[in-house]
């Protein structure tokens, strides 16, 4: 079923006394209430009219509290003898320590150090927490943990089982006989055809878009339209950015095209959203700046530490990125790397920190918790529903119906649809299998960018050459306001002291004070620009590396292998088809020989394909 919360009483967190057999020196749950889905949620799981469930999946919106419900449930599970061990199974490393931090302070020890190289659970700790590569690495260890004591098993974001075959195989192998299982997610839809995740249930979907495919049923949904409501997450606001993109064809010619020209052709419009994110044009640096400016007036009118995320789609435009923000801030921003061994801890600074900007590729797309953050520039090609959803997430986490969210996006067609479709729920929708070969399986779905196509022999696929960034328009119930016209709203000072803020200042108001300070902003950004040009180029300072070479060298072929499998699994070809066809795309020696930056290039390159 799936219902929606109420309010009720209070609830809190178990403060009794640790049960008997509980780890010697575990400490008592510290009370914490839960919000009224929360208690909702937990109170349908206990439910006397329902079966007893074994599995138990719970859609709840970016920001909503996913992991404070799973720890209230764990908890009360513990505390009635149902279950004697707790696993969680998260995405990322980072996110092992968030949550075992989190269920420390709900009076559970969980273990996020433990390795595939280590066996039985250590008798001190009530479970642990492992990532979805790790089960994959060893699916039949997970499974004697789990099975060693009762265990609920919580399964963080379980849409990534259903990266490939070799994921939610493994994790079936590993959990299909845990006395418990707890399914989480917030962006309950994938891309791909046919593919089923596990422990989630399906039925049938009568719909004329999904023509007979299958949707997923969440025992609990709790929606975005719901949280707004409740004021759990922000109001967000989109400021779309668009602008002319020029660059050179393989046949040398110079081609021009507008941003939010929707007479064009799709791989016209991915060309200029391309040339748009480029570093060197003038697109990026623009929308920096109106970042920069929003920033400024949320700080100056109550929000004093608000924060900014930039998302860029590899480590090299990341990198471009952070030095475009310290130029056009004259601060310099956390740069955040997946590569980076200080990177958790970097996001943990920022989280709790006062600085402005973080720039990152895909470290805090999911489950990070930085309330601070209230804006994000969307510099990035990527371009699926679950990495939109699960990005924007990352600022509207609510602290006080005070705030809002803004999120400064390019005015290309396949973002603002994705836009206009934030407040919608959307469920799992599974398609029947294509009555196509796999030769002739379209990838255009992937998250990145496809990219140019060439001609057989051309030796250069395109050239960006440079990218005008102006403001378009503010995104609202799915229109685009404008801000200007024949008789644009006059936006007083007075006004201005409320951008964003909801109910105080309309969307025709906001969409007019952003057109009308974007002026302001290409001046700004213009100066640096020129005085930069007309000085003479003094060659840049060799940058310490962060770390040794030879150590990001093995890091990054480990990645290399694991993503290669990803791929060969879900695309059933061999794992040398895969290698051969990265080496094709980034050219270059063998992994074993081939240095950092080839290494990265075809790290990010496989990426694009998962």
């Amino acid at each position: 079923m799936s219902t929606t919360a109420q309010n009720t009483s209070p609830d809190l967190f178990s403060t009794a006394p640790a049960p008997a057999g509980a780890p010697a020196g575990a400490p008592a749950p510290r009370g914490r209430a839960l919000r009224a889905w929360q208690r909702e949620a937990v109170e349908l799981y206990f439910d006397p009219e329902r079966e007893d469930p074994e599995d138990f999946l719970v859609t709840a919106t970016p920001g909503a509290g996913k992991t404070t419900f799973a720890l209230a449930l764990a908890r009360r599970l513990l505390d009635a003898r149902k279950v004697d061990r707790v696993v969680v199974v998260a995405p990322t490393d980072h996110l092992r320590t968030q949550w075992a931090e989190a269920a420390h302070r709900a009076g559970i020890e969980l273990d996020p150090t433990m390795s595939n190289a280590v066996g039985p659970v250590r008798p001190d700790v009530r479970g642990y927490v492992t990532t979805y590569a790790q089960v994959a690495g060893h699916p039949m260890l997970h499974r004697a943990r789990a099975t060693a004591k009762r265990s609920l098993v919580v399964l963080d974001e379980i849409h990534h089982a259903g990266d490939g075959l070799s994921w939610g195989e493994a994790v079936q192998e590993a959990f299909s006989d845990a006395r418990r299982r707890l399914s989480l997610t917030g962006t309950p839809f994938r891309t791909k055809a046919d593919e089923r995740i596990p422990f989630v249930k399906y039925v049938e979907d009568d719909s004329a878009e999904s023509e007979g495919g299958l949707r997923s049923l969440a025992d609990y949904t709790y929606g975005y339209r719901q949280a707004l409501a409740d004021g759990v997450v922000r109001p967000v606001v989109f400021a779309a950015y668009t602008g002319t993109s020029r660059w050179r064809n393989s046949a040398g010619e110079v081609v021009a095209a507008s941003l939010s020209d929707t007479t064009t052709t799709r791989s016209v419009e991915a060309l200029a959203w391309r040339t748009a994110l480029d570093p060197r044009g003038d697109w990026v640096p623009h929308v920096i700046a109106a970042m920069d400016d929003r920033l400024n007036h949320l700080r100056e009118h109550g929000m004093h530490d608000a924060g900014g995320l930039v998302l860029a789609s590899d480590q090299d435009d990341a990198r471009a990125y952070a030095k475009i923000v310290q130029r056009v801030t004259g601060e310099k921003p956390v740069l955040i790397l997946s590569d980076d061994p200080k990177a958790s801890q970097k996001i943990a600074d920022f989280a709790a920190g006062d600085q402005r900007f973080a720039v990152c590729v895909r470290m805090v797309s999911e489950g990070v918790d930085v309330p601070r953050a209230a804006c994000l520039a969307w510099m990035t090609s990527y371009r699926t529903p679950l990495f939109f959803a699960q990005a924007v997430g990352r600022v509207v986490r609510a602290r006080s119906r005070a705030e809002s969210a803004t999120v400064f996006l390019p005015a290309v067609r396949p973002l603002l649809a994705l836009a206009a479709e934030m407040e919608t729920d959307r469920n799992h929708v599974v398609p029947p299998p294509p009555s196509v070969s796999s030769e002739q399986v379209d990838e255009g779905g992937l998250d990145l960018l496809p990219p140019p196509e060439r001609e057989p022999g051309e030796s250069k696929e395109y050239e960006a050459l440079e990218a005008q960034a102006e403001f378009a328009h503010v995104l609202h119930g799915g229109r685009a306001l404008l801000g200007t016209g024949p008789a644009p709203l006059e936006v007083t000072a007075e006004d201005e002291d409320f951008l964003g803020l909801p109910g105080l200042l309309s969307p025709e108001q906001t969409a007019a004070l952003l057109a009308q300070r974007d002026a302001e902003i290409r001046r700004r950004t213009a100066a640096p620009r020129a005085a930069e040009e007309g000085a003479e180029q003094a060659p840049a300072p060799r940058e310490e590396p962060e770390e040794a070479v030879w150590h990001t060298a093995a890091l990054l072929r480990k990645e290399i292998h694991g993503l290669v499998g990803r791929v060969a699994a879900g695309r059933q070809v061999p794992h040398a088809t895969v290698y051969a066809r990265v080496r094709a795309a980034v050219p270059g020696p063998p992994s074993a020989s081939a240095g950092v930056d080839v290494l990265r290039r075809r790290r990010d390159h496989l990426l694009s394909l998962v």
